[in-house]
């Protein structure tokens, strides 16, 4: 089942003499379950690619569908909404709320939607993320490869179609690097969680089930490397 589809995408940063093409006309499609890998030197324009798939960016043309929605048709409001509840946003910077205890970090976007926790389902990613005897600490409070479990939290707490992790382990440690991978491994096989990465680390790439290579805003190398 398709859960991604790309078409056409560009993106064009500025006018005239000064226009940069920091995307050119991009297509690939996403199967639910499919753990991704986007790699490229920087300025590529693989950064770019998961902004607009992620819907925090407005393409200069193209189409993107999560899970049958043409998510650039919806109004502000509705893609927003629709951001929250069906795409989970991963970056370097853990981006947590400092005021906001670890429980209330990763239940945002559903108290954002007036919706009830499901204590299960808290408990669970919880429990696999290890974070039970942290819940009422502060982000500053927590080491890096913590506060990037409760980002991981917070992007699966409403069971989105598709989790973007932008650079997820570049502000990390090599210890904690593996630890966040294979968390992100855990839950896309064990859950069927799409995942796509963006990273520099071949290493973290060679464990995708797919590379896609981006030079130039264009995809240069689309490999299978485990079906």
């Amino acid at each position: 089942m398709e859960i991604l589809k790309v078409e056409n995408l560009t993106k064009v940063y500025g006018k005239g003499e000064t226009a940069v093409k920091a995307l050119d006309n991009v297509s690939f499609s996403v199967k639910k379950g499919e753990f991704i890998a986007i790699i490229g030197p920087s300025g590529s324009g693989k950064s770019t690619l998961l902004h607009l798939i992620g819907g925090v960016d407005i393409p200069t043309s193209g189409k993107v569908f999560i899970d049958g929605t043409d998510i650039y048709r919806l109004n502000e409001t509705q893609l927003a909404i629709f951001r929250r509840r069906q795409i989970g946003l991963i970056y370097q910077f853990y981006n947590l709320i400092p005021v906001l205890t670890v429980e209330e970090n990763i239940t945002l976007p559903l108290l954002l939607d007036g919706h009830k926790v499901d204590e299960d389902h808290f408990s669970k990613i919880v429990k696999v993320l290890g974070l039970e005897n942290r819940l009422e600490h502060l982000p500053n409070q927590l080491s890096g490869g913590q506060q990037q479990r409760v980002s991981i939290g917070r992007a699966l707490m409403n069971n989105p179609a598709i989790m973007l992790a932008d650079e997820p382990t570049g502000n990390l440690d090599s210890k904690n690097s593996s630890e966040i991978i294979d968390l992100l491994k855990l839950f896309n096989k064990q859950y069927n969680q799409t995942l796509i990465v963006i990273t520099h680390d071949e290493r973290i790439a060679l464990q995708a089930d797919r590379i896609i290579s981006i030079e130039d805003g264009r995809i240069k190398k689309d490999e299978v490397i485990r079906s």
